[in-house]
């Protein structure tokens, strides 16, 4: 029954667009943008308390942030959708053994960050804020973290970032909408809609916002991976990285699904770090 109910969800809102196309995409949108979980678990909350926690503010949006303090270069850690900074725990204690100061922080309407709905552009705006709050040399972005990553360096060219670290990436914002489409069972005519509001509330239709092609622009070393078995992105994303980002090694892994928490993955990013 599960399965059935984006499918059902997807019919009324194909009958609105029926009738009323921009209400129709305005439901579809606010849909798609409202996480339904990531919100941090009493376990999670006992290991996030040793962190320092600060919050930063991004207009009405406020981000909480966390911080193990370490004298080597500082990394900010962004998640992806429905997750929060606990998802980085087996990775922050390798970085935390060798000594690197580490910040984390919990995406809008994630966490402990204020905020109901969530964009990667809204996101990159967020990370802009806490890269300038802290003077970030490195981003280790997963999913839809390692996205808002991307437009961010594309869109400040910030110089403080060295190096940036893209997991299970989406390499276009087309791929993830047509998936969420499909998954839903919109018609042709909510997703014209669906184009119609992105241009007229974000200034450009959805292929426009392509983190792979963007990364033609961005220069600071970076370490792409990708699983041949994630089944939220698809593999093929990360080959478009690889294709574009020319500054940027990759590397393709297999078992380790969209996740990528593994020892081998942590290694090959302790590397790169110390590279």
């Amino acid at each position: 029954m599960k399965n059935f109910i984006p499918k059902i969800i997807g019919f009324f809102i194909n009958l609105i667009g029926v009738f009323t196309p921009k209400i129709a995409a305005k439901l579809a949108i606010l849909l798609f943008s409202t996480p339904k979980k990531g919100k941090i678990t009493p376990k999670e909350s006992a290991y996030l308390k040793a962190a320092n926690q600060e919050q930063i503010f991004f207009q009405n949006i406020s981000i909480n942030t966390y911080h193990w303090k370490g004298d080597k270069d500082t990394i900010l850690l962004a998640h992806g959708w429905e997750s929060n900074t606990f998802r980085w725990k087996d990775l922050i204690e390798e970085l935390k053994v060798l000594n690197y100061n580490i910040i984390a922080m919990d995406a809008p309407g994630h966490g402990a960050s204020t905020g109901k709905t969530f964009n990667a552009i809204m996101y990159a705006d967020c990370i802009n804020v806490v890269v300038k709050k802290f003077n970030i040399q490195t981003i280790i972005g997963h999913s839809v973290g390692g996205m808002a990553t991307v437009f961010f360096q594309y869109k400040y060219q910030i110089k403080s970032i060295e190096k940036l670290v893209l997991l299970g990436a989406p390499a276009n914002f087309t791929g993830v909408l047509n998936r969420y489409a499909d998954m839903m069972g919109y018609s042709n005519r909510v997703i014209k809609a669906l184009d119609d509001y992105i241009l007229k509330h974000y200034n450009n239709l959805p292929e426009y916002f392509a983190p792979s092609v963007f990364s033609k622009e961005i220069s600071v070393k970076g370490l792409i991976i990708h699983d041949e078995k994630d089944r939220i992105i698809p593999f093929n994303d990360g080959l478009k990285f690889k294709e574009n980002y020319v500054n940027a090694n990759f590397l393709a892994t297999t078992g380790f699904g969209h996740g990528l928490k593994s020892k081998p993955v942590y290694q090959n990013i302790l590397d790169f770090l110390n590279d």
